[in-house]
């Protein structure tokens, strides 16, 4: 299915240099505002009281989450979990103050509000635990990463597989940028989403990169770089359907999914437009720079690498 069809080739690779220096420059800027301002992390890794409390009826997730916050708490997270009259409010630990000095407090403010509201569970998360999450979060990561190097090394060759997974980096340190520059809070619900980019900018590359591969068996004459215009102008139509269809479902969580997803939803966004930039500028560009050509995908029927009689390198041992 296809919206439109491009005749001519657009020749994304007469730029590509200064699209991956724009790249290298807003990279650059993510790491530095990491380091410089850290991420302002959730409950869920520095540590704070949980508190579960049930309603008669639905809850007004709203209501509940002013009433809390107008105690003079910071990042405070209500949500429902079950059904729609439990609600997990989440507060980050204060000096001084214990777990059931605050429990208390909350409970007084709700019951202002609702007298019947009770108390179902109390407790407190400990800062090890929350360092125990971002280790396994970072393992998580790591095995994605990995897992993808491997899947596409064997799928095409190692130049595809390097490529696409500077793009991906560049587009999760780039979320991490945006979550570090404006300290949105950092929670297990982003590191979902960064995890879900990964997968889904790893698939707009695969695409191109099976395209170039067909391009390379069909259009012998061609050099690289029109290979790769043309894989990239052909799936034009493909990315617009799949993205801006993903797109939409995504912006509609982040304008009326409320606060629980709004970090999510904006991490999802800031991903996907990232993730479609960098498969074209940044990963189809690194494989051309690494060299790759049409003997490192397409054999014969004999099993040996096909080789083009017009290519000067036909031959060569790689």
């Amino acid at each position: 299915m296809e919206f439109f069809k491009i005749r001519k080739d657009i020749p994304f690779m007469r730029h590509a240099l200064i699209f991956n220096v724009i790249s290298f420059a807003t990279f650059v800027l993510a790491v530095f505002f990491l380091f410089s301002r850290g991420l302002h992390l959730s409950v869920e890794f520095t540590g704070g009281t949980v508190m579960e409390v049930g309603y008669t009826q639905a809850a007004d997730i709203g209501k509940v989450r002013d009433t809390v916050a107008g105690l003079g708490f910071a990042d405070v997270q209500v949500q429902t979990f079950g059904t729609a009259s439990d609600v997990m409010i989440r507060l980050p630990a204060q000096e001084g103050v214990s777990t059931a000095q605050q429990s208390e407090r909350v409970m007084t403010a709700l019951k202002s509000q609702d007298a019947q509201v009770v108390m179902r569970r109390n407790e407190f998360v400990g800062p090890q635990v929350g360092k125990e999450l971002a280790q396994d979060g970072l393992k998580a990561l790591a095995m994605v990463v990995i897992g993808i190097m491997i899947y596409l090394a064997i799928r095409f060759e190692w130049k595809y597989a390097v490529a696409a997974i500077i793009a991906n980096l560049h587009d999760v340190v780039i979320i991490l940028g945006f979550f570090a520059f404006f300290q949105w809070e950092f929670s297990l619900a982003v590191l979902a989403a960064v995890l879900a980019v990964l997968g889904y900018s790893v698939n707009e590359s695969v695409v191109i990169f099976d395209r170039i591969r067909e391009n390379f068996r069909r259009y012998r004459k061609m050099q690289t770089r029109e290979i790769i215009d043309n894989a990239i102008t052909s799936t034009i139509s493909r990315t617009i359907i799949t993205h801006g269809s993903t797109q939409i479902m995504v912006l509609s969580m982040l304008l009326f999914g409320g606060p629980t997803l709004h970090y999510f939803a904006m991490a999802l966004t800031i991903g996907i437009l990232f993730g479609i930039y960098s498969s074209v500028f940044v990963a189809a560009a690194i494989a051309m720079w690494l060299g790759i050509k049409r003997e490192d995908l397409v054999k014969s029927n004999t099993g040996k690498k096909d080789e083009d009689p017009n290519d000067p390198n036909a031959g060569a041992t790689v």
